[in-house]
């Protein structure tokens, strides 16, 4: 794999240092965070992402308050490199600084994470799904400060999205279509980074490339910060002149990864052209077919399903599999057709939170796909529909039923009055 290049800015020269004087046997150390000073160059962190208050776990230490933000989350000891700021001991020198290329080194393989169950993995995928939100808002509050965004800042998090698929695929890309209204934007970008490595992993992609589509995923609506907020949010129908607006965040986008200069090609082209369309009817480029990247193709059909499954500040979320139904019909000229089959295997024809009847007359909502069958999900059986009455939940996996029960139509919460229906799967 290719060594990942990024340019560090220049920066401001500071009275009585510069971190690019130093001896040539400079290096990669682990130091305590007491040792930590204004100077350093931050490698990384000791822990989990989840723990740290920053939305980059690299960076320049100009500020005694980031140090005493790492101490107070908890970190005990970090990763400095003394080839870009200074060493423990080191005396400052006042030389002109230059800008340095630092060549990361590819990542090394880790242990497939274990399966876990799915109410497990709803505890865990809350916590990343939250800290996920809060990278996505700090990413775009960057990118409307007119700071130039670096996507490996986000390696962290794509990493975290992606073992939480390996142990539930089902947990985060569930939870994801939950958001609310108001935090669309932010959490859309975090549910497409799930579903692209779910679906990537469908497609028997390498690892690397799964890598690269959780990210391209992650990035995809970054020229959305862009956009004005009174038309972001806008409850009504846009006008022509406002649709025009909302059709060109693939392009700002584009060139905000541009600007950033770290963005690999296959991110910055699904930022460009997840709007594309097989038919060639959709935008910028009105592209067809296989002019259209695999990632992109993918990134077209997983940011769909989780538009037309959430809540949106002019309507509400259709049913995840009614969702599929449509996106079904809409397959010739919208989406690859292989690529869809994929995604619909990776999320189930019933996906997660579905409500459904069973041939017995009581309503069920799917909680985890089968591995047998994509029609015979595990169900949680909780109200009549003859009586009108709830039941005791009962978890019942339809593809040890026998024959005994089975999907025969897909329901709305509304037309029987239920309320809050995520209850029965994610608590």
């Amino acid at each position: 794999m290719p060594s990942l290049e990024f340019n560090r800015p220049n920066l401001p020269v500071l009275p009585g240092w510069c971190p690019d004087h130093l001896p040539s046997h400079a290096m990669k150390k682990q130091i305590p965070v007491e040792n930590l000073k204004v100077g350093m160059y931050l490698e990384g962190m000791a822990g989990s992402w989840l723990q740290h208050p920053f939305l980059r776990s690299k960076f320049f230490i100009k500020d005694p308050n980031d140090i005493r933000q790492i101490a107070d989350s908890g970190i005990r000891h970090v990763w400095i490199d003394t080839s870009q700021g200074l060493d423990e001991g080191q005396d400052p020198a006042p030389v002109e600084v230059v800008t340095v290329t630092p060549v990361e080194a590819p990542p090394a393989a880790r242990p497939a994470p274990k399966s876990t169950s799915m109410s497990e993995e709803v505890v865990r995928a809350k916590k990343i799904m939250g800290e996920g939100k809060r990278h996505v808002v700090s990413m775009f509050e960057e990118a409307r400060m007119g700071r130039a965004i670096e996507p490996g800042a986000a390696a962290g998090l794509v990493e975290e999205i992606s073992d939480s698929v390996s142990r539930n695929p089902g947990a985060i890309v569930s939870l994801a279509r939950l958001k609310t209204a108001d935090d669309y934007t932010y959490m859309h970008s975090v549910a497409v980074c799930a579903m692209m490595v779910s679906l990537a992993r469908n497609l028997g992609l390498d690892d690397a490339t799964t890598r690269e589509a959780g990210m391209a995923g992650l990035m995809h609506d970054l020229g959305k910060a862009m956009m004005p907020m009174d038309v972001l949010n806008k409850p009504g129908k846009l006008t022509d002149a406002e649709f025009v607006i909302v059709k060109s965040h693939p392009e700002r986008g584009h060139e905000l990864l541009l600007e950033g200069g770290s963005a690999s090609e296959a991110v910055r082209d699904v930022c460009l052209h997840h709007h594309e369309k097989m038919d060639g009817s959709g935008y910028p480029h009105r592209l067809k077919g296989d002019q259209i990247s695999l990632l992109a193709k993918m990134g077209a059909v997983c940011d769909v399903y989780d538009a037309i499954t959430s809540d949106r500040p002019y309507k509400a979320g259709w049913d995840p599999a009614e969702s599929i139904r449509k996106m079904t019909a809409w397959c010739n000229g919208h989406f690859d057709e292989a690529v869809f089959r994929a995604f619909v295997k990776s999320i189930g024809i019933y996906p997660v939170g579905s409500l459904v009847k069973l041939t017995s007359g009581r309503l069920a909502v799917v909680t985890e796909q089968s591995a047998k069958s994509l029609v015979t999900p595990v169900v949680k059986v909780f109200f009549s529909s003859k009586s009108g009455v709830y039941l005791k939940p009962e978890t019942l996996d339809l593809s040890r039923a026998a024959g005994a029960e089975k999907i025969v139509s897909i329901e709305t919460p509304e037309k029987w009055g239920i309320a809050n229906l995520e209850r029965f799967w994610v608590e």
